[in-house]
């Protein structure tokens, strides 16, 4: 019979599999460690408080911490495919006579390509990307204004607060750089977080988040949003079972996109 582990020893296993893995469940990590699903659990809380990772409803995550912000076309080639599929689908959410707020970054780059044309809905974004990119777009479109932030070819500061505050939205898609249960929605810059707030604030229905599965356990700068302040997240099927469930818990509802399959 094996001698059972010491606390030390055991956290460190747990460590490297997350490592490995970047997602466990508890009844794994009993398997892993030959132990009671208690003591794994008090080990997660540890290693929780020291910062290593994060638990979920059923286990945990390894936790990711986003310093800087990339420029945008460095972010534009992480995750292509899903980006474009869950631009796809959050589009397919905005209905006839929507008024819909969607802030800058590349995932929501894609939600603003794929809104359909000829339609009646209005889109207020601080995304100076999409301009460059959608040329004429086939629905009401307006830019919130304010300074313009080159890393990430957006608007921010007050002129654009102050204009967001002259509208009423009932619908927000917001690309984000984290999504956590415990530090909930970020972003790497006080300038846009403060501009998404805003559009949260002023909105009188969902609030909606497009993000690939990457992005699941990563705390950027600043948040904008708590978990329990968010209705959806529309992500891609690599964001893992246990995460679906721990959004649920929270009254999440989860949309899976799938990438349409290349001809070539």
């Amino acid at each position: 019979m094996s001698k059972p582990l010491i606390p030390a020893q055991r956290r460190e296993k747990i460590q490297e599999y997350l490592a490995i893995h970047q997602i466990a469940r508890t009844a794994d990590l009993c398997a892993l460690l030959d132990t009671s699903e208690a003591t794994v659990r008090r080990d997660l809380e540890w290693l929780e408080q020291k910062g290593f990772l994060e638990r979920t409803h059923g286990g945990a995550i390894l936790g990711h911490r986003m310093i800087l912000e990339q420029e945008y076309q460095q972010r534009a080639q992480h995750h292509p495919e899903e980006k474009k599929a869950i631009g796809e689908l959050a589009a397919s959410l905005i209905e006839e006579g929507d008024i819909v707020f969607i802030n800058s970054g590349t995932t929501a780059t894609q939600v603003l390509q794929h809104i359909r044309k000829n339609s009646n809905i209005t889109v207020i974004t601080n995304n100076v990307s999409a301009v460059m990119e959608l040329g004429e777009p086939g629905f009401h479109y307006f830019l919130t204004g304010g300074e313009f932030q080159a890393r990430s070819n957006s608007l921010a500061g007050r002129f654009a607060i102050d204009n967001l505050g002259l509208v009423y939205a009932n619908k927000t898609i917001l690309g984000v750089d984290g999504i956590s249960l415990k530090h909930g929605c970020t972003v790497p810059t006080n300038a846009e977080a403060e501009v998404v707030r805003k559009m949260i604030e002023r909105t009188k229905g969902s609030i909606i988040i497009a993000a690939d599965y990457s992005k699941w356990g990563g705390v950027s700068n600043f948040q904008v949003a708590t978990i329990d302040e968010i209705d959806k997240l529309i992500t891609d099927s690599r964001i893992g079972e246990s995460a679906r469930d721990s959004l649920a818990q929270h009254a999440v509802e989860c949309l899976i996109a799938s990438p349409v399959p290349s001809l070539n």
